[in-house]
């Protein structure tokens, strides 16, 4: 009888036998794979190319009772557990090494009540996948800016991106979730019925049990928006972004203005010699009445001498794809990220001296524009306590061999060094590396206490670690 080693939560190896894994297989709808697996380096694959860990079983679930079944062994057994969504934060915290990985990607559907203006979607789905289904009702959930992430980590975390300053963070329109506690229960999670762990699941990541659906509440909106990019030469960026800051202090919430500095990608509408010039990027989506936009939107095409523009009406849903090749999984990427309640002229030129730098044509430095109605709610509200924030500066070193580590990522902690005194000293929990452990308390702030205290409720094992950790009360 062949035997599979897989680690546990003390970090020792246990000896399991293919009767037990087979056992366990039985039990799923879906599959087990294991390293013998023809298609398991595809199951461990995940966004982040950094992250190259073997779990010792991956178990694929079709349905929440493989999640129970898979959450029950491991606990049996006292194995390391990952859970898998889409798989694109960067930390990597999906795929552990040697343990079980929990993945949920087949949980890939979304079901949207038109008439009630709510969608279920299940943890698997990608963002993309939730936009085009409530879009064929002209209804839309805010959610972030790359289609293929996954909704789940998204959510758990916060979730900020186009629509946030109009409509909130993905967190305030969640009205309910299932999950599989780490106990076994199936548990039903809203304002109603487990009301401190609904508070607990809206921003703090996957600490609480396996979430295997959520319920959004749904926003009618005009399917198309006025959105596109103007982009100017990084010599003007200084001068650009303080135009560029009081623009935003009197923005409408329908409104939303990214700034990234980068080298220019070969976009269509710049000319071939610009491609791969140091510039800053004005990212723009107005989700009013799109005849509206041009005129809005006027004083950003003369905050200097632009080298070119594409801005129009466009589909709600194409505008959320327009990332995408900057952000395709196979590329190595680190990050580090600060909150900011402006941007003083400290910041500002830190930024654009660290643009003159980059190690790599794929790093890039992106500044997002929050505010508006997220900032009507209390730090308390949800777990997720940032309400006073107004920007978002995420340092994205990316780049493709393993040669360029270290130059990469020294370049993204130097900037997060330099922007440091200036910044709030919270961050947001969903852009935190696998480093950065020693931060889960900047990023839940003044409820962490409560945090811990529920951890200690719902995962006294700390069974569910593979996360920006908070860890149970107990061990505090």
């Amino acid at each position: 009888m062949s035997h599979y080693s897989l680690k546990q939560l003390d970090g020792g190896a246990l000896q399991l036998s293919s009767e037990a894994v087979e056992s366990l297989s039985a039990a799923l709808r879906g599959e087990i794979l294991t390293p013998d697996s023809s298609h398991y380096d595809w199951g461990r694959s995940i966004w982040n190319a950094m992250i190259d860990r073997r779990p010792g079983l991956i178990a694929r679930c079709v349905v929440p009772s493989d999640v129970r079944a898979a959450l029950d062994f491991a606990r049996e057994h006292r194995l390391l557990v990952s859970v898998k969504g889409g798989g694109h934060n960067v930390a990597g915290n999906a795929v552990c090494d040697g343990g079980l990985m929990i993945d949920l990607s087949p949980m890939r559907w979304v079901r949207v009540d038109a008439e009630r203006q709510v969608a279920q979607v299940g943890a698997g789905a990608l963002l993309g996948d939730l936009d085009r289904e409530a879009l064929a009702y002209d209804l839309i959930t805010p959610l972030g800016i790359n289609s293929t992430t996954g909704v789940a980590g998204l959510t758990l975390g916060g979730g900020f991106g186009w629509l946030s300053r109009r409509f909130g963070l993905s967190v305030d329109n969640l009205l309910s979730a299932d999950l599989v506690g780490t106990d076994g229960q199936m548990l039903h999670a809203s304002e109603e019925h487990l009301p401190d762990l609904f508070w607990a699941l809206r921003g703090g990541g996957g600490n609480f049990g396996i979430v295997t659906s959520f319920e959004f509440k749904l926003h009618p909106i005009c399917p198309d928006v006025f959105a596109g990019l103007i982009v100017y030469p990084l010599s003007e960026a200084a001068s650009v972004m303080r135009q560029y800051r009081a623009f935003a202090a009197d923005a409408p919430d329908n409104l939303s203005v990214w700034c990234v500095l980068r080298q220019a990608p070969p976009l269509p509408f710049l000319d071939a010699g610009d491609h791969g010039r140091e510039v800053i990027l004005l990212a723009l989506c107005y989700s009013g009445n799109p005849d509206e936009g041009d005129a809005l939107i006027e004083p950003l095409r003369h905050l200097g001498t632009p080298l070119g523009e594409h801005l129009g009406r466009q589909p709600y849903g194409a505008w959320q794809t327009a990332f995408d090749p900057l952000l395709t999984p196979g590329a190595r990427n680190y990050w580090k990220s600060h909150n900011f309640k402006a941007l003083d002229d400290g910041v500002i030129d830190s930024l654009v001296a660290a643009t003159s730098t980059l190690p790599s044509p794929h790093c890039e430095i992106f500044v997002g524009q929050l505010g508006g109605v997220i900032n009507l709610r209390s730090a308390e509200a949800t777990a997720y306590p940032h309400r006073d924030v107004e920007f978002v500066i995420n340092m994205h070193a990316r780049w493709e061999t393993a040669a360029e580590d270290k130059s990469c990522v020294g370049w993204a902690r130097a900037l997060f060094d330099a922007l440091a005194p200036a910044a709030t000293g919270g961050v947001y929990v969903n852009f935190m590396t696998e480093d950065e452990q020693a931060r889960v308390g900047n990023a839940y702030g003044p409820n962490q206490r409560r945090l811990m205290q529920l951890k200690q409720r719902y995962d006294p094992d700390n069974l569910l670690r593979m996360n920006q950790n908070i860890r149970p009360d107990s061990e505090n």
